[in-house]
């Protein structure tokens, strides 16, 4: 039988989360997010939300999602006044706005009403927390004195971001073992794990009991170095998630006129040619070349071995909006400008300089390039398209995957048919989207949300390629 007074006591201890029209927009179901507490969504929202449910993109899709999710409620009570739907006693209300605004506040501005919805339920005592994914949002509301967040689900750690490999000190016998048997069965390396965390300070002791309970995720690089001899390394990576560690070399001839610059692009390269790594994750500095590698990679499996029908490069459109349609010319002339990056990447590939005598009958870049796209072996396309597809049987890279959201990033992993590999590239640190940070971005969710699955590989990229002054400007700058 429950307790009248812990019902009570549970019911006070609840909040009112007043809800902004972007969070709903970057995920729909964030209206289920809150569990027993109450969501409250300011009458503006829904304005705003009936503005956005006629366009054609995810923000489109997502809205009028909301709108379906809120016409459901709607049949299980009055919804201005709160509707429950869990077993937990969480509601969601329509606060119809009908409050006195703050005096630093106009009422002008939706942002401004919808603030104001929060502003005036936590005068009247509710323990209130306005959730909004606006920054210029939340310095008001923080400065009214509202309790203010960011939507954290689907956030992570992106100072703390799996890279994809780790460094050992070992000695000389385990370095030549990897090479000379051709794996290293994981328990070998348990006790140099232990050291190094021994040396890192106090810490709770780990049981290293089992391989499967080491810091050693399927497909992750580890990069032995001789303890008596810092010239002498080794490079391994975990085979899938099985329990060994087989060696990497790194290809014995270049990847379509490209060879690994430093040992990030070595790992890139091992996972890009490797047929059981279906998705891949490449995240580093601008010159460092994941787009590059991902590239010439899928050139070399489409072009060369023939192991792919195509190759697919499609990036998401940002600047100007989703929409290609505000710039000139027929869909290619569109195209061109938003894969520009693309294009230069590939004249160098197919340039002498690049895959030499492969593609002598063509007498420049641009017309292999075009002979190329012509046949169908290179396919470009925005992402607006996506949606709804199946992709089979194709090498597909995304660039600039950090400007995605994580149910965007979903959306595309979920097109991908039998015998396609995924490959999302992109900077954490170069977003354009209003709304996403290093944090909650699509791309940094799924680095962490994949991570150890056996068909899943990451690398995240350190070091600046593209030339001298480059690097020296990503570094000093």
């Amino acid at each position: 039988m429950a307790d009248p007074a812990a019902e009570k006591n549970q019911a006070e201890n609840r909040k009112y989360f007043v809800l902004d029209t972007n969070v709903l927009l970057h995920n729909p179901e964030a209206l289920f997010m809150f569990d027993d507490n109450h969501v409250v969504i300011p009458f503006e929202v829904v304005e705003e939300l009936d503005k956005f449910k006629k366009n054609t993109d995810d923000t489109g899709r997502n809205s009028r999602q909301v709108i379906r999710h809120l016409d459901q409620l709607r049949l299980k009570g009055r919804i201005s006044e709160g509707v429950v739907w869990n077993g937990h006693g969480g509601t969601i209300q329509i606060d119809l706005g009908e409050h006195i605004p703050p005096p630093a506040l106009s009422y002008d501005a939706p942002d401004n009403r919808i603030i104001g919805v929060a502003w005036q339920r936590s005068k009247d005592g509710q323990r209130v927390i306005f959730i909004s994914k606006d920054i210029n949002a939340r310095i008001k509301s923080d400065a009214l004195g509202i309790t203010t967040e960011d939507f954290e689900a689907q956030k992570v750690d992106a100072d703390r971001l799996y890279s994809g490999y780790t460094e050992l000190d070992v000695d000389t016998a385990t370095i030549n073992q990897l090479y000379d048997q051709k794996q290293l069965a994981i328990e070998t390396l348990l006790p140099f794990f232990a050291d190094r965390e021994a040396q890192a300070g106090p810490a709770p002791a780990r049981s290293y009991g089992k391989a499967s309970e080491i810091l050693l995720e399927a497909n992750q690089f580890v990069l032995l170095r001789d303890r008596l001899d810092a010239s002498h390394t080794g490079l391994g990576r975990r085979c899938g998630d099985s329990d060994e560690i087989i060696p990497v070399i790194g290809p014995r001839k270049t990847v379509f006129g490209i060879i690994a610059r430093n040992v990030q692009q070595t790992m890139a390269l091992d996972l890009l040619l490797d047929d059981q790594v279906k998705l891949l994750t490449l995240l580093g500095m601008a010159g460092s070349g994941k787009t590059l590698l991902a590239v010439a990679a899928g050139l070399a499996q489409v072009v060369n071995e023939q192991r792919y029908d195509r190759l697919l490069v499609a990036r998401p459109i940002m600047p100007l909006g989703r929409d290609i349609g505000y710039l000139p010319g027929d869909v290619g002339e569109k195209l061109h400008a938003w894969m520009q990056p693309i294009f230069d990447n590939l004249s160098y590939l197919l340039s002498t300089r690049g895959a030499g005598a492969q593609h002598a009958e063509s007498k420049s870049p641009e017309q292999r390039m075009k002979a190329l796209l012509d046949t169908g072996q290179i396919l470009l396309e925005p992402l607006t398209y996506i949606r709804g597809r199946s992709i089979p049987n194709q090498f597909m890279i995304v660039d600039e995957a950090q400007n995605l959201t994580p149910h965007e990033v979903k959306t595309i992993a979920s097109r991908v048919g039998e015998g396609t590999k995924l490959v999302l590239t992109g900077d954490i640190q170069q977003i354009d989207n209003p709304y996403l940070d290093s944090s909650s971005n699509g791309l940094s969710y799924m680095v962490e949300a994949l991570k150890g699955s056996g068909i899943v590989g990451h690398v995240m990229l350190c070091k600046s390629e593209r030339s001298d002054l480059a690097s020296l400007v990503t570094e000093k700058l």
